[in-house]
């Protein structure tokens, strides 16, 4: 009998932990509770370049040497540009030995070195020119230009106060509509998200290609970052 009792407990506490999970508000008399997305659009003030130095050899230290001086021909594109090699930050470093798969022994054929490098420009002026002489010298396997936002606290405050605006109104058109008049704010929830667009990797050797010409993005605007926010909000009734 005691089994069954606790057993019928069990389900009970677990049906309501399953109900407060699916409700994001808890029904209140009197109250309205409504949700909305706001948006806030704005420009970017950070270009993020990103390339890989990669270098492969027959043995680990060739490699390496080779990528010790594309690294070194990057830090002299950094600075004859202005900009200090220490801003470039580097996402991971690996050695890897290449094998010759045909062969059951599985025999090492060379090494390969590969870093990952992220080179962040408030100066739109300077992407170009830096990868252009990227290109040029032939440092890593592939470049990927992007766009962000590095100050975000006014994007967010604006997208949600575009998120209540639209949560008021929609509660105010309720209330309204049920002949009551709406009262003050009882509860609000906010969760907001950036949404950028990566473009993947471009070959060095295209990249090269079009440092010989004008570039066919010239006179064009980096695409607007969009923050968005997601607003749960109560207000009592009147």
């Amino acid at each position: 009998m005691k089994a069954t009792v606790l057993a019928v407990c069990s389900l009970i506490v677990l049906s309501y932990l399953s109900m407060a999970q699916t409700t994001s508000i808890s029904p209140v008399p009197n109250t309205i509770s409504v949700g909305a997305d706001g948006k806030f659009e704005t420009a970017p003030d950070t270009a993020l370049i990103q390339f890989n130095i990669s270098a492969q050899a027959d043995t680990a230290k060739e490699a390496y040497d080779q990528a010790a001086k594309q690294a070194e021909s990057t830090r002299q594109v950094l600075r004859a540009n202005g900009i200090d090699p220490k801003s470039a930050e580097i996402g991971f470093f690996s050695v890897n030995p290449q094998y010759d798969w045909k062969n059951q022994k599985h025999k090492i054929i060379g090494y390969q070195v590969t870093t990952s490098v992220t080179l962040k420009l408030k100066d739109f002026s300077k992407i170009g020119p830096v990868t252009e002489q990227l290109a040029d010298s032939r440092v890593g396997e592939s470049q990927a230009l992007s766009y962000t936002l590095d100050s975000t606290e006014e994007a967010k405050s604006q997208a949600v106060a575009d998120a209540y605006r639209r949560a008021r109104a929609s509660a105010q058109a309720l209330a309204n509509a049920s002949g009551r008049t709406l009262g003050e704010l009882s509860y609000a929830s906010v969760d907001t998200q950036e949404n950028v667009r990566i473009p993947g990797p471009r070959p060095m050797r295209a990249m090269a290609a079009m440092a010989q010409a004008p570039a066919p993005t010239a006179e064009f605007t980096p695409q607007n970052v969009t923050v968005t926010a997601h607003v749960n909000v109560m207000f009592a009734l009147k």
